[in-house]
């Protein structure tokens, strides 16, 4: 995995990033501002816990980039970041956001994050609708320094993945053709799956209270994951 990340990392500019010290580029105040939600954003009530009147999550396939477990957080555990990667995509969620001053609220909580810009002709919408071509929309990518694969010491938690499966079982209501299995795209658009992984469901290394979904979560990745799941261990 190491080798794909500096592989894929090498496609990101360096130049890009010295353009904004801050990678945090300026909003144009007279487009549509939207989020690419990959990852607990995908989930109606972690988003709104930053933004209450953000606009409804939508299902999405957002090609150009790859979503893997990469970025080593302080509980300590190991997110959900993501890379520019050509010939890559990820099922993800679209909303809209309303800046405050020209400033997005999602960039103070994503601090450990870039946000970086997507062409709208690379999203798909699966509910149907259709977005503006004038549209702005962002997405949250690894900072050069936030790179690394899960470990002991940094593993997947259990709290976090149920966050983000959950916004993939809520997008998949609104998915227009019923043909499409949104979760199992979510599961197999996520590079770095790992068995540095431990069930904190019941004491999260993050602030979260009890998983009210847990059997629909774990129906889905035991079906999805058959051979790596039953390893998850308990904490």
């Amino acid at each position: 995995m190491k080798i794909l990340y500096q592989a894929a990392f090498c496609l990101v500019s360096s130049a890009t990033f010295a353009e904004t010290l801050d990678c945090h580029p300026e909003l144009d105040a007279d487009r549509p501002q939207y989020i690419i939600g990959y990852g607990s954003l995908m989930e109606r009530a972690s988003k709104r816990a930053t933004e209450p009147d953000a606009g409804e999550n939508l299902p999405v396939i957002v090609a150009g980039f790859e979503r893997s477990w990469s970025i080593p957080g302080v509980y300590p555990t190991t997110f959900l970041g993501v890379l520019p990667v050509e010939g890559a995509e990820m099922a993800a969620a679209i909303y809209r956001s309303f800046p405050e001053d020209g400033v997005l609220s999602s960039d103070a909580r994503e601090i450990d994050y870039c946000r970086a810009a997507v062409d709208p002709a690379s999203v798909t919408m699966l509910d149907g609708s259709s977005l503006a071509e004038e549209s702005q929309i962002w997405v949250y990518t690894n900072k050069p320094d936030k790179i690394a694969d899960p470990s002991a010491d940094f593993p997947i938690v259990q709290s976090y993945v149920d966050i983000f499966i959950t916004g993939c079982l809520d997008m998949q209501t609104l998915v227009a053709d019923p043909a499409v299995d949104f979760v199992e795209k979510c599961v197999r658009t996520t590079q770095g799956w790992s068995e540095h992984w431990v069930n904190d469901r019941i004491y999260p290394r993050r602030p979260f209270k009890y998983q009210p979904r847990a059997f629909e979560i774990d129906k889905a990745l035991k079906a999805l994951l058959p051979n790596l799941y039953p390893m998850v261990r308990i904490e």
